[in-house]
């Protein structure tokens, strides 16, 4: 009986579509336009061009591994950090995306180097590994 009350209620005033909307998706943004979006939360779909290890690993992750989408260097239009599912392992997140299309969803980043904007992916269930169009 509350909960009825309460939806009356809420309907009443307008709000009773909050009270159940999901939160809508992330917008998609291509590669090269991902640089209007610095700050925002988008999925950046494209192929990974080229890959750079790290020559310096991170406490309990490892090296991490930059994956360039459509550009590779030295132009590249926007990067991806992860790392591999061991801290030893790095290629194998190498091998994982590499010469493969995928979506990565998150907040893009300047890169504090000056390089292309970027999304830090350390949890690997923000890249989606993409079917090839034929």
């Amino acid at each position: 009986k509350n909960m009825k009350s309460l939806m009356v209620m809420m309907s009443m005033a307008g709000l009773l579509p909050f009270a159940f909307a999901q939160s809508a998706p992330p917008p998609r943004v291509d590669p090269a336009d991902a640089k209007n979006h610095i700050g925002e939360a988008a999925t950046v779909c494209g192929k990974v061009v080229d890959t750079k290890v790290s020559k310096y690993g991170i406490a309990g992750h490892g090296k991490p591994v930059t994956f360039d989408l459509d550009q590779p260097e030295p132009n590249p239009v926007f990067s991806f950090i992860t790392f591999g599912t061991q801290p030893a392992e790095p290629q194998e997140a190498v091998a994982a995306y590499s010469d493969k299309r995928v979506c990565v969803t998150g907040k893009i980043t300047k890169s504090p180097s000056g390089g292309p904007p970027l999304i830090m992916a350390a949890d690997r269930s923000q890249i989606k590994p993409q079917a090839d169009a034929k």
